[in-house]
């Protein structure tokens, strides 16, 4: 998509905001089950957690500003296995999430015109976002943005009725709930409020999966709105709700409390706005999460984690394949449960919650292992570390709270994770193959040979991907470090370490017999040393991918200086492996 047009602020903030601004239909209700009166508290302080993530997202995907997110930075710091738990969670969130919002649109729909079947309904929707992602994502972000913008108006619309109620009817109801003991203290209230209120920023993450195809200094403003919607939003629906409804009103019509909410103050036209608005926006949900796994899993398929087959582009410069095996997974999961969707909550909840723990170990990781790497803004230690508490804090309190949500996610996460893992030692898996077909086919003969022929004929594929290093004249520790990352992390046994120098510049021999002592430890693969004139940077790069028919995301360096003239995201992939 990089020949596209960029996405605006708008644009981007919309793709992922109808995610995290939809929570707001559900958030609040389920926050005053836990929290009672003091549901508005609670939305608060999941909004300052929300502000510290700000800093913690900024940091990371200002210093690798490519998509895939957890994925993206944990691949960037430690090894390809790590990077695939954090990009299974992430899926996972998001093929739930899509289900889950395809299914709550139409359950709304279903109230407003009750002849339409929801299962089949959920599926047409489904196919919709599909075809409308294939179709390209300008396409994808105007439809986003109309109903961003339509969801907004309709909450400030539902807000300031709720106000305009409370200032002709007085405050007798907020008096009486707040006047009403909270069970277990208040203390207790806002722990459980707060656990349950995290889920209401879900779609926070996803702008850094496709920041790529938004403008430069897009991104961080994703994150501002995203934040200010959530923060304003939220809390005040909230608070409206317990000024406006007794709270044993609220908890009794919880799964509609907004509809609820708006008949009270508006009336039966305002009631059926905000359920129009609500098969809207969370349809608009489903399209953040086809937008966001589209970014994820392009970039595991470049990394050779998936099937390259994937990879193929329509004439839009989309990937439809990738699409197409997102809406099957959902169809799968619409299939098994008939429709029942309750239990799917705990791998919501779960994955969405270990999604942003991910991303603060990477943070993490990125201050200890590219400390060197130019960021534009950094979050402190402290502040990375506490956004983690406060989530760990909320995935032990769901699961205490919901025992059965962690079944449910095993159930789901390690299927998922093995076909991952399977996928990463597909050489050793066929290579063993091989050797089975072998041995249980020697008295066959003919078609031991065939499948010798063709299993060797894979292999050999496989690894004849020739990958790069750029060295910049780095003794034999580091070099050490590359061979290793590159035999437990790829599958090939071709190398090409260059080193770009300048006019008159002449390699240190030191190097060279370090060179030859790496090239004797490593027999196994095929270590060639390449020394070019030159200046690296993005030309060059571009260059010898053309050259070579080398993909730059099969192209490696160590951590660049702040001297480094170019970002990270000029480099056009290129992996951080030192």
């Amino acid at each position: 998509m990089s020949g596209h047009k960029k996405l605006s602020q708008l644009s981007a903030t919309a793709i992922c905001g109808n995610d995290i601004t939809s929570s707001c239909l559900y958030v609040s209700a389920l926050t005053i089950v836990y929290a009672g009166q003091y549901a508005w508290l609670a939305l608060l302080i999941v909004a300052a957690v929300l502000f510290l993530f700000r800093k913690i997202y900024g940091e990371v995907v200002g210093a690798l500003p490519l998509n895939g997110g957890a994925y993206n930075v944990l691949l960037n710091t430690t090894s390809k296995s790590n990077a695939s738990i954090a990009a299974c969670l992430t899926i996972l969130s998001y093929m739930v999430t899509a289900v889950i919002s395809a299914s709550e649109a139409m359950q709304y729909l279903h109230s407003l015109v009750s002849f339409i079947n929801v299962f089949t309904a959920t599926i047409i929707l489904l196919s919709i976002f599909l075809m409308l992602v294939i179709a390209g994502i300008s396409e994808s972000a105007v439809v986003a943005t109309v109903i961003f913008i339509t969801h907004l108006t309709a909450m400030v619309v539902l807000i300031a009725s709720g106000f305009w109620y409370v200032s002709q009817n007085g405050l007798s109801v907020a008096s009486q709930n707040f006047h009403t003991p909270v069970s277990g203290g208040i203390v207790r209230a806002l722990f459980l409020g707060f656990s349950t209120a995290m889920l209401g920023i879900s779609g926070f993450e996803s702008s850094a999966n496709f920041v790529e195809e938004q403008a430069p200094g897009v991104f961080p403003k994703t994150l501002r709105n995203m934040w200010v919607a959530v923060s304003v939003i939220n809390p005040l629906m909230a608070l409206t709700a317990v000024l406006v409804l007794p709270l044993s009103d609220a908890v009794q019509h919880n799964e509609a409390l907004l509809s609820h909410l708006g008949y009270n103050t508006g009336g039966q036209w305002l009631a059926t706005v905000i359920s129009i608005d609500a098969v809207l926006v969370l349809s608009g949900a489903v399209l953040t999460s086809y937008v966001g796994v589209g970014g994820l899993i392009k970039r595991m398929t470049l990394d050779r984690i998936l099937p390259q087959t994937l990879l193929k582009e329509n004439k839009r410069g989309t990937s439809p394949r990738i699409f197409i095996m997102f809406f099957l997974l959902c169809l799968s999961v619409l299939f098994i449960t008939n429709g029942e969707l309750g239990p799917l909550a705990g791998v919501y909840t779960i994955s969405f919650l270990m999604v942003m723990v991910y991303f603060g170990f990477g943070n993490f990781l990125l201050k200890i292992k590219r400390a060197r790497l130019p960021r534009p803004e950094r979050a402190s230690p402290f502040i990375v570390g506490l956004a983690i508490f406060f989530v760990l804090i909320a995935v032990y309190l769901n699961i205490k709270t919901h025992p059965e949500y962690l079944i449910v996610f095993l159930q789901y996460f390690i299927p998922s994770i093995l076909i991952i893992f399977i996928l990463l030692d597909r050489k050793q898996i066929l290579q063993y193959l091989l050797k089975a077909t072998t041995s249980f086919f020697d008295s066959i003969k003919r078609l031991a040979v065939i499948s010798r022929l063709f299993l060797r004929k894979y292999l050999r594929k496989l690894s004849e991907q020739k990958f790069v290093y750029f060295t910049k004249g780095d003794d034999i520790s580091v070099l050490n470090k590359v061979m290793i990352y590159v035999q437990e992390n790829e599958i090939t046994n071709k190398l090409r370490i260059v080193t770009v120098l300048k006019e008159e510049q002449k390699i240190d021999p030191s190097f060279m017999r370090d060179f030859e002592v790496l090239d004797r430890a490593y027999p196994e693969i095929d270590i060639e040393f390449i020394q070019i004139t030159g200046t690296f940077g993005p030309k060059l790069i571009s260059k010898l991918s053309k050259e070579w028919e080398i993909p730059t995301n099969f192209m490696f360096i160590s951590s660049p200086s702040n001297k480094f003239s170019h970002r990270l995201a000029d480099l056009h992939g290129v992996r951080l492996i030192i």
